[in-house]
């Protein structure tokens, strides 16, 4: 048998016939990064390829002068004996499966990826392949999602139901913020207020041309402002934090694919939760596996065995657990 076109080595998966390592976590020579979370993006590598449309976050998340080759979706690109090439996962802006040819096999590694209709980012692109690796952060039946229109309505009333209260909703800096700017311009054009970790990041979605609501960093605004009737977004990190103490008496919430289980929102000291992921839910996943029409599926992060399990004896496919360093969106809302 053949050695297997991916594996994995103490720096992360690796490719020996194109010499590169995708989303690797310890520094290397060349990584193909699928996008810029922090738990797939790593500083140090000597050599960078991710899509061009990445290119702005990874260099604000990473430095400036990092070595970054940008390239297209879908422009094939030779590495060593092999053609790879990049295709949007729809998971966050410039997002991207990996997908490797050589000698005929095609394996696909996913990233995070999600299914859903999102106005911040291209839509996912089905990438057939031989060997698919996917993600499932998210990988439980319990997990199903209403689409992100629907959820955007939900966050407007509450917003807007109180206009004696400033509306803090807490959500992930990179993706998931972007994402309720650009969902909710469907409901209103009303001003929103940033914490300053999620303004830099907007503003490299304002500038590849992502239609979202005004913002203004809240760092902008007079003392004495109020913030009465307004919403503001802010990372989990700024949740009963000093940076708090400027919003009297706010209503609070969080958005994640965590607020479906019961009991996560008290848990986290929330007045609402709102269920929004940039994950596949469980039919999501099920979905992507069929229509790769892979014969061999790796299953990493999240709810790995789970799903590896009901792939193989409810489907008939050759799956299996594979441990990575990947967390995709922590239950403990720290990821940014």
């Amino acid at each position: 048998m053949p050695p297997a076109l991916i594996t994995v080595r103490p720096e992360g998966l690796y490719c020996a016939a194109g010499n590169f390592y995708i989303d690797p976590w310890k520094p290397v020579d060349t990584a193909l990064i699928t996008h810029a979370h922090a738990d797939h993006a790593y500083s140090g590598h000597a050599h960078y390829y991710a899509t061009a449309i990445s290119e702005g976050i990874l260099r604000r998340r990473l430095g400036k002068d990092i070595n970054l080759s940008g390239v297209a979706y879908g422009d094939p690109i030779k590495l060593g004996d092999t053609w790879i090439s990049f295709h949007s996962a729809g998971h966050v802006l410039g997002s991207a499966q990996v997908r490797v040819e050589h000698k005929g096999e095609v394996w696909a590694i996913s990233g995070d990826y999600k299914r859903d209709a999102d106005p911040s980012c291209d839509p996912f692109e089905v990438v057939e392949c031989d060997t698919f690796i996917t993600e499932s952060t998210f990988g439980l039946p319990i997990y199903r999602w209403d689409s992100g229109e629907v959820t955007a309505e939900q966050i407007c009333q509450w917003w807007q139901g109180d206009p004696t209260r400033p509306s803090l909703l807490f959500c992930y800096s990179f993706g998931k913020s972007q994402r309720v700017l650009a969902e909710l311009t469907k409901f209103t054009d009303k001003t929103v207020y940033l914490h300053g970790a999620v303004h830099n990041l907007t503003e490299i979605y304002r500038e590849v041309g992502v239609k979202m609501l005004p913002t203004i960093p809240v760092s902008q605004m007079e003392k004495s402002y109020k913030f009465e009737g307004d919403l503001i977004i802010s990372p989990p990190s700024g949740h009963r934090s000093s940076w708090m103490k400027r919003f009297k008496r706010p209503q609070t919430a969080f958005a994640s694919g965590w607020m479906a289980v019961r009991g996560a929102r008290r848990r986290r000291g929330y007045e609402r939760g709102f269920v929004l992921s940039d994950h596949a839910d469980w039919p999501g996943l099920i979905k992507t596996v069929e229509q790769t029409k892979a014969q061999t599926v790796y299953v990493t992060h999240g709810q790995n065995d789970v799903l590896s399990r009901y792939l193989s004896e409810s489907m008939g496919i050759a799956a299996s657990p594979l441990k990575t360093l990947f967390e995709g969106e922590t239950d403990e809302g720290l990821a940014v």
